[in-house]
């Protein structure tokens, strides 16, 4: 089959609970000796606040808080890259989707809030450099963060979306996107409205309830099953056959609505007087 027999999709994917079990933030306070539960006090208020896009809080971090500032060196960002607890087969998933899928090609990138080092690092031999975007610093001699050169959150993630589907020359309707996160909120409504596919790999309800699909599987390679359903057409039977192909036994494949309802009960006049008989 000839390249232009294929269908072109981009897939582009979150790193920090997408690709991975821990946060890059987590990782890299215990690195450098900072309590966890003090980047999380400090990330929540500026969550809070609004101050910063969404994603971002630890970048702002790693250059306007001092503890952060003067402990955190561009090594122990490649140092924490490999400490990231990364999920399953993601090499897996990046080659079938690059030509494991007949009839389909998809271009594999992440784009990431967290350094761009902490994500080379700890995806090295597995996603190309290339097609890694994640938040760029400028150094100074030491290895000290001056300035962010490029934020990849919130509408940093959009921009860069956009940017690689015109350099790839790929249709709106055929842009993928996995994500986990409120870092994640921007580009999932962009790539809907477009009518692109999204997928969330947790159950919050800030980015399940904008998800055209939630998936949640430890192995990275299992967002394929969504794929494959929804955009390329294939029954389950098929699906299971190519995961048993690579080795893979579906033991339970579950799809259900999860609703939110919280209810509260309004103590009306009413409501009281007929307790009160």
């Amino acid at each position: 089959m000839t390249d232009k027999a294929l269908k072109q999709y981009l897939f582009a994917s979150d790193f920090d609970q997408t690709l991975t079990f821990n946060d890059t933030g987590y990782v890299l306070s215990e690195l450098v000796g900072i309590p966890t539960a003090e980047f999380e006090r400090k990330a929540k208020g500026m969550a809070r606040l609004n101050l910063v896009q969404q994603g971002a809080e630890l970048a702002y971090l790693l250059l306007h808080d001092p503890e952060f500032n003067s402990r955190v060196r561009k090594q122990h960002l490649y140092e924490a890259g490999k400490q990231i607890r990364l999920k399953e087969n993601i090499k897996l998933l990046y080659e079938l989707l690059d030509g494991g899928v007949e009839g389909c090609h998809f271009d594999f990138y992440v784009l990431s809030a967290s350094p761009v080092e902490v994500v080379h690092s700890a995806l090295e031999g597995i996603v190309p450099r290339n097609h890694i975007f994640g938040t760029q610093f400028v150094y100074d001699a030491d290895g000290r963060i001056e300035r962010i050169e490029r934020a990849t959150a919130g509408y940093g993630k959009v921009a860069v979306l956009d940017q690689l589907q015109a350099n790839l020359q790929i249709a709106p309707d055929h842009i993928v996107y996995v994500g986990d996160g409120s870092s994640d909120i921007h580009v999932m409504l962009h790539v809907n409205t477009r009518d692109g596919f999204t997928i969330a790999v947790s159950e919050a309800k800030h980015v399940a309830h904008i998800a055209k699909r939630t998936l949640l599987s430890t192995s990275a390679v299992a967002v394929l099953a969504p794929i494959l359903e929804e955009i390329v057409q294939w029954p389950r039977l098929k699906i299971r056959q190519l995961f048993e192909l690579h080795g893979f036994l579906v033991q339970e494949w579950d799809q259900v609505r999860t609703d939110w309802l919280t209810l509260r009960e309004e103590a009306t006049e009413t409501a009281q007087s007929a307790a009160a008989n």
